[in-house]
């Protein structure tokens, strides 16, 4: 289980690790976004900082409806305990967890300041 919070702007925050070349571990805080069908978004200083690996340009519908071109990288992230390797689109905005890395997953959020964020890996609650 992964536990985070919501924070005073509404957001529901997690915390993760991403792992880059030659062993660098960076934490992020990402806010879980239901309307991002991708995994993981990261701004490009990490991705450089990381040293992610550029897998292909991704054509994204952005939340107001335009189109937008996305650099994908590939990284790996410590998800649940477990190590797993996801694309990354890279964007500016702050860190984004989307639906497909929720995969599998039961998100609850108790929709208050300071309320818990759980994610559950669904074999754990059968």
């Amino acid at each position: 289980m992964m536990i985070g919070n919501v924070n005073t702007n509404r957001e529901a925050i997690v915390q993760l690790v991403v792992l880059g070349k030659n062993l660098q571990k960076q934490g992020i805080k990402a806010v879980i976004d239901t309307g991002y069908t991708g995994c993981l978004t990261l701004p490009s200083a990490i991705v450089t900082t990381l040293g992610l690996t550029w897998f292909m340009q991704q054509e994204g519908i952005l939340g107001d409806g335009s189109l937008c071109m996305f650099n994908v990288y590939e990284a790996s992230l410590i998800w649940d305990g477990h190590v797993r390797t996801v694309e990354v689109n890279e964007s500016e905005a702050n860190p984004l967890v989307g639906m497909s890395l929720l995969e599998g997953f039961e998100l609850k959020i108790q929709r208050i300041a300071g309320g818990l964020v759980t994610i559950t890996a669904l074999s754990e609650i059968v």
